[in-house]
């Protein structure tokens, strides 16, 4: 009895590429003309990392809602299962012959890094070849930084993908529905009722379209502020991060209008600030051990006693300093915070509270909805100070709050046991006296934490022990390497 053969078929694994638009691994895979099947699989290595929380599972499973409402015009649909990666595959392949896998280079943490070394070695053992692409030029194997801003902008100006699968090329409907039999397919349900932004592609080109058309007229003045930066910053960042824009689009919108003159400072300031995120992951992506230490090993002897007691104050926005604890409280309740406040509730845990910043990686990834591993790791430890090569700031939250929160309605909004109080002891309940307090029914200690150390005190120490390490030959070493690896040459600083 003879057997049938196998359909052969190209497979895309989507990663953080959750859209359909500018995806090279989608354009890659239908060049082929080849029959083609989309996968996602929620991997049980990342759902119980503890880097991850619900509200990105739930953000993933709106993208891929989105996505699935997209394919509805080609009578397709995204097969989505859990499991891991190769067990998946192996599955598909006792109904269809793999010839291809598809996928975008990750720059991921190091459970990713060690799934994709393991999905090289089963790929190569059934002969199926793995065609990775540059994710938003971000390029894997580079030694040093020569020529990288001009592949960097030649990526970025090169035309948008378009999706356009020929006739029946994609799975049908029918098809993906049989496959899923022979899976664990989770609930893409989510509450509708969360307060983080919803993920996918429409939502995203939403905020995309609102930012350039009127909201980033204020970019540049309100970015600082930790309220009125929530609607004046483009709030693309989860979108760029779980891939439901690329950045390419991205880029191609702020230069459009820039050259259509429509708010041209502040989208400059927005541009550069996407290649300094480009800039960053590419950092983390020749770098990668920043996940676990300090890039410059000078500060990799630097120890600081872990104190539970501090950690669990600060995570829960109970620290006495009212702006650190608004900030904390709105993060943890909506996953968003402006930059200036995310580097000033990290400077305040590593160097007033003195704890090391590995301990605050995995409660902020966990918080961030827009937890993206190459700018989570380099900007903690930057803002931690352990870089060597980068400017040593300690942010003063007394001081931050009277200039970017004056009148304290941001902090009064989520340090609601400081709202009848006088403005100026929002800022700062212990300046207020034994009688103020009995008059305002307000009793520091017991209605709102008394605070957890001495500002002027903890930075000081902090101070004195960063800046007597910048003089250390091991951190001046490192200074010069990581200079001489993540910079442009003079040669390219003068041209």
């Amino acid at each position: 009895m003879s057997t049938q053969k196998k359909i052969e078929i190209n497979v895309v694994l989507f990663k953080r590429d959750l859209r359909l638009q500018d995806n090279e691994a989608i354009h890659n895979a239908l060049s082929t003309g080849k029959k083609t099947l989309l996968l996602f699989v929620f991997e049980d290595i990342l759902l119980n990392d503890p880097h991850y929380s619900e509200r990105h599972w739930n953000f993933i499973r709106e993208s891929l809602t989105d996505l699935n409402n997209s394919l509805i015009t080609y009578n397709s649909e995204l097969l989505i299962v859990q499991s891991n990666i190769h067990r998946t595959l192996q599955i598909i392949q006792e109904t269809y012959k793999i010839t291809h896998l598809y996928s975008h280079q990750e720059t991921g943490i190091k459970v990713t890094y060690d799934r994709d070394k393991m999905l090289k070695r089963f790929l190569a053992n059934n002969m199926i070849t793995w065609v990775e692409n540059v994710n938003n030029g971000v390029f894997r194997g580079l030694q040093d930084r020569t020529d990288w801003i001009e592949k960097w902008e030649d990526f970025m100006n090169q035309p948008l993908l378009n999706f356009l699968p020929k006739k029946e090329q994609l799975f049908t409907r029918e098809e993906v529905a049989h496959l899923a039999n022979f899976f664990h397919v989770p609930s893409l349900e989510t509450n509708p009722d969360t307060p983080f932004q919803k993920g996918g592609t429409t939502m995203a080109l939403k905020y995309m379209n609102t930012f350039f058309r009127d909201r980033g007229k204020h970019y540049n003045n309100h970015i600082s502020k930790p309220l009125l930066a929530r609607r004046s910053c483009s709030r693309l960042s989860p979108y760029l991060a779980w891939g439901n824009l690329s950045v390419r689009e991205v880029i191609q919108e702020t230069t459009r209008c820039i050259e259509q003159n429509i708010y041209p400072k502040q989208m400059e300031s927005f541009g550069s600030r996407l290649r300094w995120q480009a800039h960053f992951i590419q950092k983390f992506e020749m770098e990668d051990e920043m996940e676990f230490v300090s890039i410059n090993k000078g500060y990799r002897k630097l120890k600081k006693q872990v104190s539970e007691k501090y950690i669990e104050a600060w995570k829960n926005g109970m620290t006495g300093y009212p702006l650190v604890d608004a900030c904390m409280r709105c993060l943890k309740e909506t996953g968003y915070l402006n930059f200036r406040m995310r580097a000033l509730v990290v400077s305040f845990f590593t160097h007033n509270l003195w704890q090391p910043w590995q301990k605050a990686t995995v409660i902020l990834s966990q918080y961030f909805l827009d937890f993206e591993p190459g700018i989570h790791f380099p900007q903690i430890q930057m803002q931690a100070g352990e870089t060597g090569i980068n400017m040593l700031r300690m942010y003063n939250p007394i001081k931050n709050a009277i200039a970017h929160d004056p009148e304290g309605v941001f902090i009064k909004k989520w340090v609601p046991e400081l709202e009848n109080l006088e403005t100026p002891f929002v800022h700062e309940p212990s300046k207020m006296t034994p009688m103020e307090q009995q008059m305002s029914g307000f009793i520091l200690g017991e209605n709102y934490p008394k605070p957890i150390v001495n500002l002027q005190e903890t930075r000081k120490h902090a101070s004195d022990i960063l800046w007597s390490m910048k003089d250390e030959n091991t951190v001046i070493e490192e200074n010069f390497r990581i200079l001489q690896r993540h910079t442009l040459s003079n040669r390219k600083k003068s041209s």
